[in-house]
């Protein structure tokens, strides 16, 4: 099995020692980037399996990073904040982010996030836009042919409806606020009736579902968003 590797996004000196030391000693290969524009560079250069996100990054913010990078990948994201920056932390997860965690943090808590995030993460790297097939349950959706597959049988799916299954598919078992689909699906600057999404999701629904009124797969969570059921799918 290949070394797995990690993109460290942090200024703090003190942090990247430990971080080198101890990631290293965890097994995992380790890169460096001291503020957010090299972050984005280091990222299309090193190609990593997770990235540790400072919030608070010289030139440009970790939230800002976040934001760019979410254009273009799945790959988990962990925000690291100050402590009691509860806004920083929400609006992280919004964004994309799959976790955070808060400094000062131990070692250990820090690896079994990124271990358990890393679980997540569909099989060949599914979590990349550009990536091989994704399977979760009877659903499978292949990127690079834009074809999805439901119980064998082989479909097209316009655009926006595609986008929506692929990040539904790539984050199985999360939920996924409203706010976070619109912003990955129709971008950040979208100014439209929200109702969209729900119209997406319905069309979604009666070509997925084997009973769309009483969906199994794209769940409704109440006051937050929905959520893909790998348990119940298949």
């Amino acid at each position: 099995m290949s070394m797995l590797t990690v993109l460290v996004v942090e200024d703090e000196e003190s942090f990247i020692e430990a971080l080198l030391v101890g990631l290293k000693r965890e097994g995992f290969r380790v890169e460096i980037a001291r503020d957010g524009l090299q972050a984005l560079e280091m990222f299309d250069l090193v190609n990593p399996d997770l990235v540790l996100l400072d919030v608070m990054l010289p030139k440009m913010s970790g939230l800002d990073v976040c934001r760019e990078l979410r254009k273009k990948t799945l790959t988990p994201i962990i925000m690291v904040t100050a402590k009691g920056a509860e806004i920083d932390t929400v609006v992280g997860l919004e964004i994309g982010a799959d976790d955070y965690v808060t400094k000062p943090y131990r070692l250990r808590e820090l690896t079994a996030r990124m271990r358990a995030v890393m679980r997540r993460v569909p099989q060949e790297r599914g979590g990349e836009l550009n990536s091989s097939m994704l399977q979760v349950g009877d659903i499978g959706l292949d990127p690079e042919q834009h074809e999805v597959v439901v119980r064998g049988e082989t479909m097209q799916l316009p655009l926006k409806e595609f986008e929506l299954l692929h990040i539904l598919l790539a984050n199985a078992g999360r939920v996924l606020t409203r706010d976070t689909l619109i912003d990955r699906v129709w971008g950040s600057d979208y100014v439209g009736d929200t109702k969209t999404l729900d119209v997406h999701i319905k069309r979604l629904r009666s070509k997925i579902e084997v009973k769309p009124n009483e969906p199994m797969c794209i769940l409704t969570i109440r006051g937050l968003g929905y959520k893909y059921d790998k348990s119940r799918s298949g």
